[in-house]
């Protein structure tokens, strides 16, 4: 069975940069199945990284290798290029918090500094291109059962940079969250957990109004906002054939307030 690796990047499709990881990949093994999740991450937005890493992973089967290159740090000889273990499968990017939502959920096993350049592309990385250098050859690599204690000295898992993301607070008459992605489309994905509403109706509090939950987005009229549990298991707001974050000058890390409701209302 072939290998599988997936890409993640904000480098965006206009220019080669892409192409390039995929060749070096190629280059170790034509044979690989390489994936692209996405490479429209909005420029250094780690946030946004961490949330599509975190939504994606469940849906690859064992052993797939993550390369995720999203990189203000680059160059940086403070931030650490890693390879993680966890139960299904391997991580390989920078280590500043973009793998800390995926490993929430599934705890790392093992996780080493990549420092061994005999899995590089060049023992001289570029400063501004690790995901050339560096972290495209040691997925590949990876995915083709190189040992990821051969890629590096092993650290210690609790030393690997969390990217947390704010708390939701859950009151007697509701829940108070956040917005942690916009995707393309203009809908605003919250952090409140689909399971934090289990048996409850609710609503989303604006400044005029209480808009009730909906199933689907077309149970409100067009240009109207919706409030759903998206595909993704956590709260959204949007607008029927619209824009939400248009609409509503919303931004990451927004106040969200849910309302819980009496029977009657829903």
């Amino acid at each position: 069975m072939s290998s599988t690796i997936t890409l993640l990047s904000d480098f965006g499709l206009q220019d080669v940069y892409v192409g390039v990881m995929k060749g070096i990949i190629a280059q170790i093994d034509p044979g690989t199945n390489i994936i692209d999740l996405t490479h429209q991450i909005p420029p250094q937005n780690l946030a946004a990284a961490r949330f599509c890493l975190l939504n994606a992973i469940p849906y690859f089967p064992p052993r797939t290798v993550h390369i995720a290159i999203v990189d203000p740090g680059v160059g940086n000889t403070k931030r650490r290029g890693v390879a993680i273990e966890f139960s299904k499968g391997f991580l390989v990017g920078p280590d500043n918090g973009i793998f800390s939502g995926i490993l929430s959920l599934y705890p790392p096993t093992t996780a080493v500094e990549l420092t061994n350049s005999q899995y590089w592309l060049t023992a001289n990385p570029s400063n501004t291109f690790h995901g050339r250098d560096i972290f495209a050859p040691v997925g590949g690599y990876l995915a083709n059962e190189v040992n990821i204690r051969d890629l590096g000295p092993e650290i210690e898992l609790n030393s690997l940079v969390n990217l947390a993301i704010p708390a939701i607070a859950i009151t007697d008459t509701g829940i108070i969250g956040s917005i942690q992605y916009i995707d393309r489309f203009g809908n605003l994905i919250t952090n409140i957990p689909e399971i934090s509403l289990k048996n409850k109706n609710w609503g989303l509090k604006l400044k005029n109004e209480i808009v009730l939950s909906s199933q689907t987005y077309s149970d409100r009229l067009v240009g109207r906002i919706v409030a759903i549990i998206g595909s993704h298991g956590w709260v959204e707001i949007a607008v029927n054939s619209g824009n939400a974050r248009s609409t509503l000058g919303a931004n990451w890390g927004d106040r969200v307030e849910i309302v819980f409701l009496e029977s009657d209302n829903n």
